[in-house]
């Protein structure tokens, strides 16, 4: 094992390490510490601010017979970044609309295996995107124990991919070609998370699972784009939400 995978490796562990000692640090304090933000829910709009990661990807309809050597088209997730602002009414005490426009960095591979004559090649294209995301959640929360609470949310997302290259021309080289994608996109999505109340502030920690409506996939009859007859996002989030 190289330094750089034995450094990655150490910092893996060592953020698991850091989030356990969080996490039990929170559960020790639902039994110790008297109640926080007693009077949070009776305050109609709340705001804050979110960080966290995700892994993007796409889900694939191949017709490989446009391309007799063409043997496979996968997607190759990676991994990436999001950050935005929490809006949050609470239409009852369970019950709240929340408003969450996020920029979310990532970036998806495609993989193109190639038969060839004595070994297979493979080519990858890389795909980034950088979404403008408008995603419009319903959450439905828990009975608070003490200062805990669990949910789940689901609601619809718009986004805008600024590094989408839709107006690129694709008359070049074939090694210079790109995958070209619609910059709007809708999706549905719903995902569960916890609601911890500390002193001066709430913290939720929530996972989300984000499914592409409609096909995002600008056919223009390329090496890269003709066996693919339709690519819809796919997004794995994990968000850390911090509101007042």
């Amino acid at each position: 094992m190289n330094r750089k995978r034995l450094i990655v490796r150490l910092l893996k562990y060592g953020i698991l390490l850091f989030i356990a000692f969080i996490f039990s640090e929170l559960a020790q304090a639902q039994l110790e510490r008297p109640k926080n933000l007693r009077f949070f829910d009776e305050k109609k709009v709340h705001f804050g601010f979110t960080l966290g990661v995700n892994t993007m990807g796409y889900n694939l309809n191949t017709d490989l017979t446009k391309n007799d050597s063409l043997v496979s088209v996968e997607t190759n997730r990676q991994s990436g970044f999001n950050i935005g602002i929490v809006s949050s009414w609470h239409i009852t005490r369970k019950f709240s609309l929340r408003f969450l426009p996020t920029l979310a960095f990532g970036q998806r591979n495609l993989d193109y295996l190639f038969q060839g004559e004595s070994d297979n090649s493979l080519e990858t294209k890389q795909v980034e995107s950088t979404y403008l995301q408008f995603p419009l959640n319903f959450k439905y929360r828990s009975e608070r124990l003490n200062n805990f609470a669990a949910y789940v949310v689901g609601g619809a997302n718009y986004s805008l991919d600024l590094a989408s290259q839709f107006d690129t021309d694709n008359k070049v080289p074939v090694s210079e070609q790109v995958i070209r994608l619609k910059r709007h996109n809708v999706m549905y999505e719903f995902g569960v998370g916890f609601d911890f109340f500390l002193e001066y502030f709430k913290f939720s920690p929530e996972i989300k699972v984000s499914q592409g409506i409609n096909g995002v996939l600008i056919q223009d009859n390329t090496l890269w784009s003709d066996p693919i007859e339709k690519l819809t996002p796919r997004m794995v989030s994990i968000s850390f939400h911090f509101e007042g």
